[in-house]
């Protein structure tokens, strides 16, 4: 137990002997750097007081050199009294042209949305023109279309009335019904259907029998 005892005494004897060292250096080292930093302050001070000196001279001087500055002041104030009295005159010359411009303003605002207007106004006009323009083409291509339509079934109505007329002169004819009749017996026609009877006269005849007419090209 004894021994114990002892070694845990050599351990903290060694233990403080380390502190006192570690602190007897950190000592030394801080007192060679207050020395030098107190050498420091020192002919900071020497530096300090020449500075001073300079600094009166040139005090002596500034004070001559305000003397003429105080001089140059009062010319200088009697000059800015003129300059404040023909500030104030152009102050309100200012203020009057400020007035103008703001007025200037709102009257261009007014004429930029008119001309906002305007143009909208035309953009929308421009866009109904087109179409209006090519509704009126698409009318005018329609429209010669039906005319030349309207010329073909013109043309097709006289030839249909000219070649009934012409059948009817011949049923109205003894003489030419004979003829046919004498034809038909030497030369018998095949069946007749539906089909063969309307061939040719820009007819259809439909599967329940009715009839309608076929547009002509």
């Amino acid at each position: 137990m004894k021994l114990y005892i002892i070694i845990a005494l050599a351990v903290v004897s060694v233990a403080l002997a380390v502190v006192l060292f570690q602190t007897r250096q950190n000592d030394t080292a801080r007192f060679t750097a207050d020395a030098t930093s107190l050498t420091d302050c020192s002919n900071r001070l020497d530096a300090a007081q020449a500075q001073i000196a300079s600094r009166d001279n040139s005090i002596y001087s500034l004070s001559n050199n305000l003397a003429e500055c105080s001089a140059a002041s009062v010319t200088l104030s009697n000059q800015l009294a003129d300059a404040q009295s023909s500030l104030a005159a152009k102050s309100d010359q200012i203020t009057a042209l400020n007035q103008q411009l703001a007025a200037s303003g709102t009257a261009n605002q007014a004429l930029t949305r008119n001309l906002t207007d305007l143009t909208n106004q035309l953009t929308t006009l421009q866009g109904r023109l087109a179409s209006t323009e090519a509704s009126l083409n698409q009318t005018n291509q329609l429209l010669v279309q039906a005319y030349h339509d309207y010329s073909l079934l013109e043309n097709r109505f006289l030839l249909d009335v000219a070649e009934r007329t012409i059948v009817e002169r011949k049923f109205n004819n003894l003489i030419e019904v004979k003829a046919q009749v004498k034809n038909l017996k030497q030369f018998p026609a095949q069946q007749i259907t539906h089909e063969s009877i309307y061939a040719g006269l820009g007819v259809e005849v439909r599967a329940d029998g009715s009839v309608h007419a076929i547009s002509q090209q």
